[in-house]
């Protein structure tokens, strides 16, 4: 009996290992905002802030209809002249990944490797996003539990 709980203990501890191995760290940058930011990066940052307090619309693309999260990523990007994928998960999956978010880059959430959720990264800990129904563009604190957790990696295309 003793042989078979050694192995099992191991195992679990294994699979637990395992898991938390393929969880990326939300790794931050903010020296762009003390050295300086590129022209795209503050167009970027400027279209996300003109946007809080916009409602949420699933499937929103403008600032009158409403924005969902992907909405205002394309919304924030297209200002800087770059075209994003339509969703969340298409724009993980097509922007190249970067290890540390700087201002004006974006920041995936969701599980496995289906991002569900984008937010652009302003800084000081902080991004810009779209809730979810019954809500508003809004800033949160990205070292929040959850944020924490559904973390995917982060993408640019600004310099």
């Amino acid at each position: 009996m003793r042989t078979i709980r050694l192995p099992l203990c191991l195992l679990f501890i294994w699979v637990l290992l395992a898991g938390c191995a393929g969880h990326p760290t939300l790794d931050t940058d903010d020296t762009p905002l003390t050295k300086g930011l590129s022209s795209q990066r503050m167009q970027i940052l400027t279209v996300a802030k003109r946007n809080l307090g916009v409602g949420y619309k699933w499937g929103g693309t403008t600032r009158a209809g409403g924005l969902d999260c992907s909405g205002l990523a394309a919304l924030a990007y297209r200002a800087a002249g770059y075209t994003l994928p339509r969703s969340s998960n298409d724009q993980f999956h097509r922007m190249p990944r970067v290890s540390k978010a700087r201002p004006g880059d974006l920041m995936f959430f969701g599980s496995g490797s289906r991002a569900n959720h984008v937010g652009i990264y302003m800084g000081n800990n902080r991004m810009i996003h779209a809730p979810g129904r019954g809500r508003r563009v809004q800033a949160t604190n990205v070292t929040y539990g959850y944020w924490q957790s559904h973390y995917l990696g982060a993408g640019s295309l600004a310099p």
